[in-house]
């Protein structure tokens, strides 16, 4: 398939420009990494953008303990290469603490729980703009979202009270206790990224690969079968050909039935496709304003 290179060029000068600025405007700014394909295009960004000098400021992970191995293989390889400080916020040590409530029943995540552990990590470090690699395309809250996102001294955003950005210009003033969240490739959409991963031969995890997996089927969402999450007893597990198009918390992030086993493939699919990246994630389709409530509560 072919794809506009000079498109790609100026979707990375603009996050590169916006991660320069961020470099600039705070004092104490760190990236947010899951593991994911959006995160780890914001580590090659940032890599590129501050090249031959490292990345200047830590990564953040914060871990449910329930993210798929390959996952955290992958996030450990790379933090290693680039040689960057990893802070890693742990949802079951604050279970352990008490400060945290697990969920039971079959439906049972930690998804929700990161919100807490995220709030409280940022405000341990004192970091002053979180940035994230979220995308427009991806659901209609993240949509409302600008490139520097204000958030008030508990963390939470208002849609409703954020500032104008003209001229590529962003205003990071902030008052004691507050922070920014900043999404350097919000212009981009899940096809660009396929495509730019393509152009410059970007590792990434397997999972995004189709592969053969114990799966079942739940509410219409395929699962990987797992020890953490309860199945039903008329849930039966059987080997599917699946790949990933986010790879989440295991509890909440649906598989795709999918042969696509190349980075073509995969470019083909997305273009072709009109369920979004986020339409097999069940935590998304807890309430029809479930990734809004979520991100004024402070939810990445």
């Amino acid at each position: 398939m072919r794809y506009s290179i000079s498109h790609l060029k100026e979707l990375e000068a603009e996050s590169i420009f916006i991660l320069r600025e961020v470099a600039a405007q705070f004092e104490k700014p760190v990236l947010m990494f899951s593991g994911g394909k959006d995160s780890i295009l914001m580590t090659y960004l940032a890599k590129k953008a501050f090249y031959p000098a490292k990345i200047p400021f830590p990564f953040m992970h914060i871990d449910t303990g329930h993210n798929f191995p390959e996952t955290m293989k992958f996030r450990d390889n790379l933090m290693e290469e680039l040689g960057v400080k990893l802070i890693v916020g742990s949802v079951q040590e604050y279970i352990d603490n008490g400060e945290l409530k697990e969920e039971t029943g079959f439906n049972a995540s930690r998804n929700g729980l990161q919100t807490h552990v995220l709030l409280a990590t940022l405000e341990k470090h004192k970091f002053d703009a979180a940035m994230g690699g979220a995308r427009r395309d991806e659901e209609k809250a993240r949509a409302k979202e600008r490139f520097f996102s204000h958030r008030d001294e508990f963390g939470e955003w208002n849609p409703k009270n954020q500032r104008p950005e003209l001229w590529n210009l962003f205003n990071g003033h902030k008052n004691m206790g507050e922070h920014f969240r900043v999404f350097p490739i919000s212009n981009w959409t899940e096809l660009d990224v396929w495509q730019y991963i393509a152009l410059e031969k970007i590792p990434i995890p397997n999972l995004y690969l189709s592969h053969k997996r114990p799966c079942f089927m739940r509410d219409g969402i395929v699962l990987a079968e797992s020890d953490v999450i309860n199945k039903r007893p008329e849930e039966k597990v059987e080997e599917m050909t699946v790949r990933f198009r986010t790879i989440g918390d295991m509890t909440c992030t649906g598989a795709s039935l999918s042969d696509a086993d190349t980075i073509e493939k995969i470019i083909e699919e997305v273009a072709a496709t009109r369920i979004t990246e986020r339409g097999g994630r069940s935590d998304d389709k807890r309430s029809e304003t479930s990734m809004e409530d979520r991100k004024k509560g402070g939810y990445f």
